[in-house]
């Protein structure tokens, strides 16, 4: 653990920006999702754009990241990077982005918002870089709360477009309103390896409302954790789908992650949390110092159709 709050003090309140009217929180709570046009400004794109390439070149140390060849240009370096998981661990530009005030100031007004009591209090527990290179594969209908359990309803996918999203180049699709039941439906193999990835796929429900999220690079796309929500394979000749995606929760939520020897679901809580909007309840119990390690996969998509994405 690394800095823990004295025994009975306060813990800080972070203090962000609202900006959003009551009727998109409404809007937020009844569909699952809300886009913002504009929200990340077209220099920060540009920052984060080349924030991936550094990762993958291995700007910053890290334990477990192997930097790709030095004989590569930029654009082999992008067109060879699937994801980046966790990059805000050893990237102090990710961490900027997932600390974003415009961007927690609506977290701080939405993420909650179904809930009677809550007081605007966010934290973040990931982040992930996705770069979709042309003739890459999608990811099958899934739910995110089937990966990152919270106490309350409450995670939350903020999805930063660093390119413009396009049917063509497989932008998200989603089920609106296919949150509010708080039902995880089952998953199975899917029989469609050309169009999604590895990844199982969510069914039992009638996918007929499905709609496009097209939306231009610098938007933000906040959706539910309930969500039902996919991506098809990009099928554009040249244009890349880069987005990063942040997954935030209530603070008052604990995160039940990786349980440990005589922990379960009621107890666990990681604390590799990076606190965003509000107050932390738990900051008596301080923070794990997350681990200067992040999973690059390597895309490919441009010698094999059958490559895998998410």
């Amino acid at each position: 653990m690394n800095t823990t709050p004295a025994a009975g003090s306060p813990a800080a309140r972070i203090e962000v920006p609202r900006i959003l009217p009551p009727q998109q929180v409404k809007a937020f709570v009844d569909d699952g999702y809300l886009i913002i046009p504009g929200l990340v400004s077209r220099s920060e794109v540009e920052d984060l754009r080349r924030d991936a390439v550094a990762l993958a070149r291995g700007q910053y140390p890290c334990d477990s990241l192997k930097p790709l060849p030095d004989t590569l240009s930029d654009a082999e370096v992008l067109r060879n990077i699937l994801c980046l998981h966790n990059p805000h661990f050893i990237s102090p530009v990710v961490t900027r982005f997932v600390q974003h005030p415009a961007l927690c100031g609506v977290l701080s007004q939405i993420t909650g918002a179904h809930l009677a009591h809550w007081d605007g209090s966010v934290k973040c527990m990931q982040s992930m870089f996705f770069v979709k290179p042309p003739d890459f594969q999608g990811q099958a209908w899934h739910q995110d709360e089937a990966y990152i359990p919270t106490r309350d309803r409450s995670l939350i996918g903020a999805w930063i477009a660093l390119d413009d999203a396009t049917i063509e180049n497989g932008c998200l699709w989603i089920v609106p309103a296919s949150h509010r039941a708080g039902y995880l439906y089952p998953q199975r193999p899917h029989d469609n390896p050309d169009e999604f990835d590895f990844a199982p796929e969510s069914y039992g429900f009638d996918a007929a409302q499905e709609i496009p999220v097209e939306v231009k690079a610098g938007s933000v796309v906040f959706f539910n954790g309930y969500l039902l929500h996919r991506s098809r394979k990009n099928r554009s000749r040249d244009c890349y789908r880069r987005v990063l995606v942040n997954h935030y929760m209530t603070a008052a939520s604990l995160l039940p992650w990786h349980l440990k020897e005589g922990e379960s679901p009621a107890n666990a809580d990681r604390r590799t949390v990076v606190p965003v909007a509000g107050v932390d309840p738990y900051a008596w119990k301080g923070y794990e110092t997350p681990p200067r390690s992040v999973w690059l996969r390597t895309c490919k998509a441009n010698t094999s159709s059958a490559s895998r994405n998410a």
